[in-house]
């Protein structure tokens, strides 16, 4: 279940990169074209963490089918980490936009930061969740009172 909800999260954050992330209030009739920004407009990083998902995705998928009791433990917990991370990367979007905020122009976010952070804290969630299954634990269950001693 967590695995799912994780790649849920992720493919919402990639969608949401495509998305208006950041518009001005800008009277000048000359400047209307240049309202909106994307995320994939507004700064190479927030693509870079979508794309990071998608290799994250691709390799929990493969994991799930190949690996030792259906997941890969590391995988899963820096699925989580990034998964935080992006959520952050939204976040700060939404408190003051790193970078272009400083050219002095009023920035409001758009639905692309409030989709990425729908999908970052998803990710993460699921990262968790998926984490914390019995399946990627490799102790030996008789050790553990789970199972018959052979």
């Amino acid at each position: 279940m967590g695995a799912y909800v994780a790649l849920a999260g992720i493919a919402l954050f990639t969608i949401g990169v495509f998305l208006d992330w950041l518009s001005t209030d800008i009277e000048d009739v000359a400047q209307v074209e240049g309202q909106s920004v994307t995320g994939y407009e507004a700064d190479s990083l927030i693509p870079f963490v979508a794309y990071l998902g998608i290799g994250l995705a691709a390799a929990l998928l493969y994991a799930m089918s190949r690996a030792h009791r259906r997941q890969h433990r590391g995988l899963t917990l820096t699925s989580m980490a990034v998964g935080i991370a992006a959520t952050l990367l939204a976040l700060s979007y939404l408190i003051d936009a790193p970078g272009i905020s400083e050219s002095g122009r009023d920035l409001s976010p758009e639905i692309g930061v409030w989709l990425g952070l729908l999908g970052g804290l998803l990710w993460a969630a699921g990262s968790g969740l998926f984490a914390k299954e019995i399946e990627g634990d490799d102790r030996d269950d008789a050790t553990y009172g789970r199972g018959p001693v052979a």
